[in-house]
Formats: C-alpha cells, sequence, structure tokens
C-alpha cells in the first residue's frame, strides 16, 4: 500500500480526538453505574460470579474503545497459561490494562494502592472483587499485608495480578521491580506468568487522545519461583517484559 492510501485510512487528528473525547466520557458514565449495579448484584453472587460481572464491564469499554478510537488489541501465547492458579506479572503503563486484565487472566483478583477503595460505588466493587488493598507507604508491613492475603486468595483458588512498577510508566521506561510478587510466589510454591503489551503507546497514561491502531499483548512462559532468591525472580520477569514490551 502506498503512503497517499495508507494516508486515506488514517483519520483525521480532530476525528480522533472527538472519538477520545467520547470515549471517557463514556469510560467514566459507564463504570460509574455500572458500579452502581454490580455493587447491588455482587451481593447475591458468589466471587466468580461477581468476576463475570466485572468481565462484561471490561468487554463494553474495548469495545466502545475500539469504535470510538478504532484501538483494537490482539493476544499472543494464551496457551502459556498454566494449570491452577498461579501469579501474573503485567507491565503497568496505561490505563488500558487495568480494564484488559479481566479479559487476560483466568479468574483473579488483584493488588493496588488502597486509595482506590476509597471511590464511591467503584471502591465498593473494587472490595467485593476481594482485591488486596496496599498501603503503599507501609513498608515492610505492606508486604506482609499483601503475603498473608496473597497466600489466602491462593488457597481459594484465585490467580493474583500484579502491576509490579506500582505506577504507571512512559513508553520504553520502566522502575525497580517491588518484592511482594516474587516473594509469595516463591513462599506459595506458585509460579509467575509474564505479561507484556504496548497499551502505552496507544493510551498514554497522561492526556485524552487515544491512537489509533492494534495493542500487542504477549504472554510469556512461566517462571519457576520456588526455591528461588525474589531479585532473581524479579530480574528475569523484568528483563522478559520490558524487551517484548518495547518490541
Amino acid at each position: 500500500m502506498n503512503d497517499v492510501a495508507a494516508g486515506a485510512r488514517r483519520p483525521l487528528p480532530a476525528v480522533q480526538f472527538l472519538g477520545s473525547v467520547v470515549f471517557t466520557g463514556f469510560f467514566l458514565l459507564w463504570t460509574f453505574c455500572y458500579g452502581i449495579f454490580f455493587t447491588l448484584a455482587s451481593l447475591l453472587l458468589p466471587f466468580r460470579g461477581r468476576f463475570a460481572l466485572a468481565r462484561v464491564w471490561a468487554k463494553v469499554i474495548l469495545a466502545v474503545l475500539r469504535w470510538t478510537c478504532r484501538l483494537d488489541y490482539r493476544v499472543e501465547g494464551r496457551e502459556k497459561l498454566p494449570a491452577g492458579n498461579h501469579i501474573a506479572l503485567i507491565k503497568h503503563s496505561s490505563s488500558w490494562e487495568t480494564v484488559a486484565q479481566a479479559l487476560l487472566v483466568p479468574p483473579h483478583v488483584w493488588v493496588l494502592k488502597r486509595e482506590l477503595t476509597w471511590i464511591p460505588f467503584v471502591g465498593w466493587g473494587i472490595r467485593l472483587l476481594r482485591a488486596i488493598a496496599v498501603d503503599r507507604g507501609g513498608g515492610p508491613a505492606a508486604v506482609r499485608s499483601v503475603l498473608e492475603q496473597g497466600k489466602a486468595r491462593l488457597a481459594e483458588g484465585e490467580w493474583i495480578v500484579f502491576f509490579p512498577e506500582g505506577t504507571r510508566m512512559p513508553p520504553g521506561e520502566t522502575r525497580k521491580y517491588g518484592v511482594s510478587a516474587a516473594l509469595l510466589a516463591a513462599e506459595a510454591n506458585r509460579l509467575i506468568v509474564p505479561i507484556a503489551h504496548d497499551a502505552g503507546y496507544y493510551w498514554p497514561r497522561r492526556g485524552l487522545l487515544k491512537k489509533p491502531g492494534t495493542i500487542r499483548v504477549v504472554i510469556g512462559e512461566p517462571i519457576v519461583a520456588a526455591g528461588r532468591n525474589p531479585r532473581d525472580i524479579n530480574a528475569e520477569a523484568q528483563a522478559w517484559i520490558e524487551a517484548h514490551s518495547r518490541r
């Protein structure tokens, strides 16, 4: 395809920005309204039923994102998800993965900053999904809390999702991975499943504009954690995730 034909298919900047504004408005309104419904419905449902409702929320958001912003995604490596329940580490560069995680990983709880649980309705829904809320300034006590709650969730059959950087990072950048996931995997004899993606390029952590295209998600080979130093586990997971996110 020549440059002229390619340019003819590329949405105009003003159109793309308008679509991004429409999507953002829908995202906020849908999340608030669905949060009310989810909170009420969850009172009658077990965890797996609540998680199924969370997946509906995510599917609708990603469908509207595709319609308004021409932004889709594809997943490679689903067959690498091991049987049983383990720990997933997901690159954190966008708000996209906080939505898409519900569709990428089997029924799970995730580790997040406790301030998110204070949001009316949304925070209540997060609690009903049994998320592990962390005081990021809590130091060793916060790590102990994650280990205690994480072992309980794993024993109950759920996966656990970590965003190991703790905050959204611009594309191509990273920071030291938190140690909690590696410690938990080693002590609970679970595998670490690394997940890389390039969503930060299309849905930046700041600003309204979403770029058109296809987000690429890659699920890696599980990493054995039992009997290993958590620092070595983290180094292996981070090297794989960052390398594949850049590609």
